[in-house]
């Protein structure tokens, strides 16, 4: 005998009901098979409904005409794939239950209450004509029917909306012996009967036990759970498509899993099956032919230490605290007892070392309840002071871990506590099995969809997902887009994905959480309709669980460089060539470090001094290996390194300015680069680097102009005018070209001192060759001394400049913060 559940959605239409009496059948001819049914998708909520809005005064009328309809439908199908099917009769059949809940509502109408025992008969008429639709279905294919009346066959105890069903009992009454062998089994799911009698409830959902029930009373070979997925998942694949669909759990697993929130199985459903060793196999009425998820006896990994992540939602945590707890005897019994005589269930249990608290959770529709139960037991001591006020916080969601192979596995915990930490993500409180089966961690219930997908990233994919929200397009931002679309094949194959999911400028973005398409984004852009907006970005990030955010500024705009800290503190890694955030305020240079350091992301910005040269990472290095700067001298603009090349060439100062302005080496106005300050930005950032608490105005600046010249003018009329200053600067070259000497537009940082001028250099400084746009630094050290640790190579340019924002991009997916 093999029995064989069916759920609403496998019974939702004609031709699912078909496909699942279909199924029924084949099991039936291979070996007798017993069907459990719920009800068709929709009806239990409609059925609900009308009852509970007789009792609010309101129409049920919608509910019922839906309910009706989806029968009709159903009904109507089959007899039209069947003519013998008596469409008349289960028409019938239908408007009598419905006129019969139709009173049951109008008499609570009427006393504003409808008693449980009367809710329980309404609840589960769907269940029942399933059952009878099935049984007919079957007698038209000329079979013959034995129908379990489960009322009078389970035995259960408890209320009347949620009981247990004593197997033992129940088998003797089932007695397998006593049905025909030729027979089809039908068994209506989700309720039993009580002592009395009486109809009661198996829980909302409850088919899937009481098909393990039946399997138990009929000890059958196999339990087969028919839904809508092709078995148990790692976690649930509507939030993490790339879900993997296991092969077997054993039974513990199982358990652990869906009393932790799987959805694809009853909480109660393997309990039955345990004694007798009866198999459980979930398979999708869609997909028959995938091989299902087998539950059983057997401990087999399939080569996986977790088998699970699961998110159990709508849960409270009481912290029972104070110093009454410690070393008294019996306060641990106490708590729990209470909440065993209020009824409440505990879903997870910690307890401080010190004995000072007990913190536990339970659902959140008991909150109320076991608070007025928990004041009550310990009135006397809240009263004198010795227990704190019970602390309730709410609002939580139980992520847990699950797997047998956990406890032989080491860094488990470790990579699933990482992974929330990576998702910015605070825990409110950690538990583990004592069976080393399980982990949990207790979080806000607003994160707990990205801690599902941030642990199963950790734990069972090896693609590294990387989500750009890329603001500032022009030339490095443009460029940047472009690299990521040619790179994207090469990192498939390091099972490393970037997706671009937001594309802003000025005016407009984008927004897809799974990725934009690259391949017009011009275009797209420009028809865009959102308006540029970071709170709508935040907005978006949150909406769509977003694991990895990667806030990329490709602008020069203090206004999006003043969004860092905020961006951090929300969740985001920041990668940036703007210089403007980190030469801001030492304040907050300060506030964005810290911000990063508390969520664990990083702030990433290698391209702010030498565009594509790796100054930032190799002097970090050098500091965390215990080297100290002593002296710094570079060159660090490439617009000025040509143009004091030119004018080492012969050429003057405006005609050198001139080439590099066409070249696209300067600013739009070169007057931006000659003034100094954009080398002055990129000095005090290496001079923070190095612990130099300085501000922008600390930094001695010599420009290349003289002061106020040009000064209210166009650029035009400037470039205009810069002939006038040729013969003053011939005059500097000579001088230095008379002494073996070239000049250079130098930053260095000496003594506490940043200071950026002009400079004569000798033959054998490592300055002295540096011109046509390359950028030099030299790092003169206590471990590179006397010479230094010379950076040099090219430090304009936007394919440089995005060549190194993409490394830093990559570099989000290593772990810790910067």
């Amino acid at each position: 005998m093999r029995v064989l559940k069916f759920g609403g959605t496998s019974l939702a239409n004609p031709e699912r009901f078909m496909q699942a009496a279909e199924l029924i059948e084949k099991a039936h001819l291979k070996d007798q098979a017993a069907g459990v049914l719920s009800a068709p998708a929709k009806i239990t909520n409609h059925l609900v409904a009308i009852v509970d809005k007789a009792q609010a005064g309101e129409s049920y009328q919608p509910h019922l005409a839906e309910a009706t309809e989806i029968f009709h439908s159903i009904i109507n199908g089959l007899h039209q794939a069947n003519p013998k099917f008596d469409r008349e009769g289960l028409i019938a059949l239908v408007e009598a239950e419905l006129s019969q809940i139709c009173g049951v509502a109008e008499e609570a109408a009427k006393a504003k209450h409808c008693p449980d025992n009367v809710s329980a008969t309404v609840h589960c008429r769907g269940e029942k004509l399933s059952i009878a639709m099935m049984e007919e279905w079957f007698k038209a294919k000329g079979y013959n029917v034995t129908r379990i009346d489960p009322v009078e066959k389970l035995l259960a105890y408890g209320s009347y909306l949620e009981s247990s069903v004593d197997i033992a009992e129940s088998t003797k009454r089932v007695d397998a012996g006593s049905i025909p062998k030729q027979n089809v089994v039908l068994m209506a799911g989700f309720t039993a009967g009580n002592e009395k009698g009486e109809l009661v409830l198996l829980g909302r959902n409850g088919s899937d036990y009481s098909a393990a029930c039946l399997a138990a009373c009929l000890k059958a070979d196999c339990c087969e759970i028919w839904t809508d997925v092709d078995g148990v998942y790692t976690c649930d694949p509507r939030l993490v498509p790339d879900a993997i669909c296991l092969e077997s759990m054993s039974y513990q697993e199982a358990m652990e899993l869906s009393y932790f929130g799987a959805k694809v199985i009853h909480p109660r459903t393997i309990g039955p099956l345990v004694p007798l060793n009866i198999p459980c196999l979930i398979k999708n009425t869609g997909n028959p032919e995938a091989a299902g998820t087998l539950i059983d006896g057997n401990v087999a990994t399939d080569g996986l230490k977790v088998k699970g992540i699961t998110n159990l939602d709508n849960v409270a945590m009481f912290d029972v605290s104070g110093s009454g707890m410690q070393g008294i005897v019996g306060m641990a019994a106490r708590v729990f007892s209470t909440m065993s005589k209020a009824g409440i269930s505990v879903i997870l249990i910690t307890q401080s070392s010190s004995e000072y608290s007990i913190s536990f959770c339970v659902p959140s529709k008991s909150v109320e309840k076991a608070l007025l139960a928990l004041n009550a037991e310990f009135a006397q001591e809240l009263k004198d002071g010795s227990l704190d006020p019970v602390e309730v916080t709410k609002d939580l969601s139980v992520v847990s871990v699950v797997g047998d192979g956990m406890k032989t596995s080491k860094g488990i915990a470790a990579r699933f506590f990482s992974a929330l930490a990576q998702a910015n993500i605070s825990i409110n409180a950690i538990a583990q099995g004592s069976s080393e089966r399980s982990i949990s961690a207790v979080v806000p219930m607003n994160k707990a969809i990205e801690a599902v997908k941030s642990t199963h990233q950790a734990l069972f994919n090896n693609k590294k997902v990387v989500d750009v929200f890329l603001v500032g397009v022009g030339g490095v931002g443009g460029e940047l887009i472009e690299q990521i679309k040619r790179q994207q094949d090469y990192l498939a194959k390091k099972n490393v994905e970037i997706r671009v999911c937001a594309l802003a400028n000025s005016n407009k973005m984008l927004l897809n959480a799974n990725g934009l398409c690259l391949d017009n984004w011009r275009a797209d852009l420009e028809n865009a309709t959102q308006p540029s907006d970071f709170d709508v970005l935040l907005s978006f990030i949150k909406l769509h669980h977003v694991v990895n955010p990667v806030f990329v500024d490709c602008t020069t705009a203090t206004s999006v460089a003043n969004l860092y800290a905020r961006a951090l503190k929300e969740g985001f890694h920041v990668v940036t060539p703007n210089k403007k955030a980190n030469t801001s305020s030492y304040a907050y240079y300060q506030e964005m470090r810290e911000n990063a350091r508390q969520s664990q992301h990083k702030f990433l910005y290698e391209t702010n001094v030498g565009a594509g040269l790796p100054v930032i990472e190799n002097l970090q290095n050098l500091l965390a290996a215990g080297d100290k700067v002593e002296r710094f001298e570079g060159i660090l603009s490439g617009s000025l390194s040509f143009i004091f090349g030119k004018l080492e060439e012969g050429l003057t100062l405006s005609q050198a300015t001139l080439i590099a302005k066409e070249k696209g080496f300067t600013e739009p106005d070169p007057r931006d680069d000659l003034s100094g300050q954009d080398v002055a930005r990129k000095l005090l950032i290496l001079a923070r680097e190095t612990g130099l608490a300085l501000e922008l105005d600390d930094v001695e600046v010599e420009g290349v102009l003289p002061q106020g010249f040009a000064e209210g003018k166009t650029a035009s009329e400037f470039l205009a005018m810069l002939p006038e200053l040729d013969e003053a600067f011939a005059k500097k070259v000579a001088e230095a070209t008379a002494c073996g000497k070239v000049l250079r537009y130098v930053g260095s940082i000496e003594n506490g001192r940043c200071r950026v001028a002009i400079k004569a250099v000798e033959g054998d400084d490592p300055l002295y060759k540096v011109k046509n746009g390359e950028n030099a630094l030299a790092f003169y050290t206590r471990y590179y001394n006397p010479i230094p640790l010379l950076l040099r190579g090219y430090g304009a340019g936007n394919s440089v400049t995005a060549a190194g924002i993409f490394a830093d991009i990559l570099r989000t997916l290593q772990g810790g913060a910067n």
